[in-house]
C-alpha cells in the first residue's frame, strides 16, 4: 500500500444548463473498457421485448416487497421533472456521484482526472488528482466522513476530504483496474478489481487485503453491501453474481440469461427489500437476488437500452440509468415502469438518492458523461 497526497486545484464552472452534443451511438470512451462492450469471446443472448414475467419461482422473502413482473409498457415521465446543470465541458464526464456529509454532490470527472463538488447554492469546484488519465469512476462516502473513489486507469483507490485534500492508495496487485467500491458491514471499504479477478478491502487507515475469485476472466464490476452480512458483486464477463463473506469466502450465483453482462448493483434494504438489485447491460434487464440465492430477471421494454447503474429509493422504487437509450427509468414496487428522456448523447451513468426539502424528502441525481448533472423531481414520478 502506498499513499500519495495531492494538492487540490479548484476552479468554478458555469451552472447554467446546456444542450450536450448529440451522438447517434454512445461514446465508447465510457470507462471501464469492457463494461459497455461485450467481450467477443461471448455472444450476448438477445431477449425479446415482452413484459411477461420470467419463469423463475417467486423468491422466499419473508414478506419483503418484490416485483412479480413489469406491469405493461413504460410510462413517459414529464420532461419538466428533469433539471440539468452543466458542470464541466462536453465529454469531461461526470461518471458517478454521491451526496457528501457536507450536503454537496461529489462527482467523478472520469476523463479529466478530477473530483467535482456541486454545492447546494450552485457553486461548482474541481479538485485535480494530479493525474489527468487516472479515470476516477465510482465514489462513495466513507465511514470516516471522507469521499472514497476508484481510479481505474492508474490502479488506485482515492480518498478526498470535504476540504479538498486528496490521497491515493495502491493495491498489492499491479494493473488491477479497480472500478466500484462500497462500505462494508465491518466499517472498511470493499472494491472490485476488474482485471485481476479479485475483491479488495481497504481499512480507513489504508491497509489493503485482496481476496481471489474462483473464476478467471470474470471481470468483477459493481459491488454493494447486502443482506446476510455479506458483500455482493456482479461478474460482468461470467454472467453471474458473487456473494463474498467478510472472511473472503466466495459463492458464485450464475444468472439465468446468457450474455446478461451484469454491471451495477444496489442494496435493496433501504427500500424495505431484503435483496440486492442489479442491471444487465447485455440483456436489457433488471435483476433481483435474495440471500438464499433466488434470482429473478425482469426484461425492460427496450432490450437494447443497456442499463448501467441502479439504486433503491426509500419507498422501494428502483431507479436505473439506460446508458444506450439516453433515459432514466424507475420501477415502482407495484411494477409500474416510468422512463425519463434525456438529450441524445447525454450518456447517463451513476445514479444516487439525495435529500430534498420537498416531499417525499429525497430526490434523484444522475451523472451525465456529456458534462451535466440531472436531477429528477420525485414528486412527479
Amino acid at each position: 500500500m502506498t499513499a500519495t497526497p495531492n494538492t487540490p486545484d479548484t476552479s468554478k464552472a458555469q451552472n447554467a444548463p446546456k444542450t450536450p452534443k448529440a451522438h447517434n451511438t454512445p461514446d465508447t470512451r465510457s470507462a471501464p473498457d469492457v463494461q459497455n462492450t461485450r467481450n467477443t469471446r461471448k455472444t450476448p443472448h438477445a431477449p425479446g421485448t415482452s413484459n411477461a414475467p420470467t419463469t423463475a419461482d417467486a423468491p422466499r422473502t419473508g414478506g419483503a416487497r418484490y416485483l412479480p413482473a413489469i406491469a405493461g409498457a413504460a410510462i413517459a415521465g414529464p420532461g419538466s421533472a428533469v433539471e440539468r446543470i452543466a458542470v464541466a465541458e462536453d465529454g469531461a464526464g461526470p461518471y458517478d456521484l454521491v451526496t457528501g456529509p457536507d450536503g454537496a454532490l461529489w462527482l467523478t470527472l472520469v476523463h479529466s482526472g478530477e473530483i467535482g463538488r456541486l454545492a447546494p447554492d450552485g457553486r461548482f469546484d474541481r479538485f485535480s488528482l494530479g493525474a489527468p488519465g487516472c479515470a476516477p469512476c465510482r465514489i462513495v462516502v466513507g465511514p470516516d466522513g471522507a469521499l472514497w473513489f476508484t481510479r481505474t486507469k492508474d490502479h488506485r483507490i482515492g480518498r478526498i476530504t470535504v476540504d479538498g485534500r486528496a490521497t491515493a492508495f495502491t493495491p498489492p496487485t499491479p494493473g488491477c483496474a479497480p472500478w466500484d467500491l462500497t462500505v462494508g458491514p465491518d466499517g472498511a471499504l470493499w472494491f472490485t478489481e476488474t482485471t485481476a479477478d479479485r475483491i479488495g478491502r481497504i481499512a480507513v487507515e489504508g491497509e489493503i487485503t485482496e481476496f481471489p475469485l474462483p473464476l478467471s476472466g470474470a471481470f468483477p464490476s459493481g459491488i454493494a453491501a447486502g443482506p446476510g452480512g455479506a458483500l455482493w458483486c456482479t461478474l460482468n464477463q461470467a454472467d453471474a453474481l458473487a456473494r463474498v463473506g467478510l472472511d473472503g469466502k466466495v459463492t458464485v450465483l450464475p444468472l439465468p440469461t446468457a450474455g446478461a453482462a451484469p454491471v451495477g448493483l444496489a442494496d435493496g434494504r433501504g427500500g424495505g427489500d431484503e435483496a440486492v438489485w442489479f442491471v444487465e447491460i447485455g440483456a436489457g434487464r433488471l435483476g433481483r437476488a435474495t440471500p438464499e440465492g433466488d434470482i429473478q430477471e425482469f426484461p425492460l421494454p427496450d432490450s437494447a437500452s443497456r442499463p448501467h447503474a441502479v439504486t433503491v429509493a426509500p419507498d422501494g422504487t428502483r431507479w436505473f440509468t439506460e446508458w444506450g437509450a439516453h433515459r432514466v427509468g424507475c420501477l415502482a414496487p407495484d411494477g409500474t415502469l416510468t422512463e425519463y428522456a434525456l438529450p441524445e448523447g447525454a450518456q447517463p451513468h451513476g445514479v444516487a438518492i439525495g435529500p430534498s426539502s420537498a416531499p417525499p424528502g429525497w430526490t434523484v441525481h444522475v451523472a451525465l458523461e456529456s458534462g451535466e448533472v440531472a436531477t429528477i423531481g420525485t414528486g412527479s414520478a
